[in-house]
């Protein structure tokens, strides 16, 4: 290489240095971020197995306007059937546990605003406060005294979350078990994208009450996992805040950085035809 050529590739430094520095810092905080993106972080890469507390899981309670499946079988099919024909139909938006959206036709029985559902035969029943398997014996009970031997089957319905924010597939998932983790939550919104803050979901709850709580978990930590919060609950949202990362990558600020990436193309393309064209001479 010519002395003239080094002396064009050095000017050529000193003229876009900031854009080499603006490029070295944007790939430097990418590294960052993408740590920033793991789970569990505070357990060390060579610990071994692990054991973690028992949570106590409480079973959901029925509330005003829940959908409850009933099905009540007795010894006599008439009888059966006529059991059955109070479920009705309600329409509800959202997305089941396999995936699928739109609008769901969901069968069941409507809890009123004073807590009671109201079942062919056997009348108003309140069910208000109670989990489903308390539920279910009281239904029995009171089915035992007409029918011989009756068996109760009763689920939620619509058991509900909603999942906002930074996840690949905000929505409202209607799901079909009752014991449903964040893990299993955020597994169905597709998980967190890379923008999102692991270190600050946001679970909003309402009690039986009619309180609402607001609070703050951190999946960059195992203690997550021994939470009382880590089991979900009928009506839970989920809101995943965007990172710093997020706000900062507008249109604006990715038009600049191609720019100058394009920048700092031409300017090498430039450099080696030089060095081509001097080397020929």
């Amino acid at each position: 290489m010519t002395n003239t050529s080094i002396v064009l590739l050095k000017n050529l430094f000193i003229k876009f240095r900031w854009h080499f520095t603006l490029v070295l810092l944007i790939s430097v905080s990418s590294c960052s971020s993408i740590k920033n993106t793991k789970y569990f972080s505070n357990i060390s890469d060579t610990q071994g197995v692990s054991n973690l507390e028992n949570i106590e899981f409480l079973d959901p309670q029925i509330l005003p306007d829940d959908i409850l499946s009933i099905n009540i079988q007795t010894a006599d099919p008439n009888a059966t059937q006529v059991l059955s024909m109070g479920n009705i139909q309600n329409s509800a938006i959202g997305a089941t546990s396999t995936g699928s959206t739109g609008s769901q036709t969901v069968t069941g029985y409507l809890v009123d605003h004073s807590g009671y559902i109201e079942l062919p035969v056997l009348g108003k029943i309140k069910v208000n406060g109670l989990t489903t398997e308390q539920a279910r014996e009281v239904i029995r009970n009171q089915a035992t005294k007409l029918y011989k031997d009756p068996t109760v089957n009763l689920r939620f319905a619509n058991f509900k979350i909603t999942i906002l924010g930074e996840v690949a597939k905000p929505g409202t998932y209607v799901v079909s078990n009752e014991k449903v983790n964040i893990l299993d939550a955020l597994g169905l919104a597709g998980d967190l994208t890379i923008y999102g803050k692991r270190e600050n979901i946001v679970l909003i709850r309402q009690e039986e009450n009619g309180t609402r709580k607001l609070i703050k978990l951190d999946l960059t930590k195992s203690e997550i996992l021994n939470s009382p919060y880590y089991y979900l609950r009928q009506n839970d949202y989920l809101y995943i805040e965007p990172s710093k990362s997020k706000i900062a990558s507008s249109d604006a600020i990715q038009n600049r950085n191609i720019s100058i990436i394009s920048a700092i193309g031409a300017s090498l393309i430039s450099v080696l035809a030089i060095l081509l064209s001097t080397n020929k001479l």
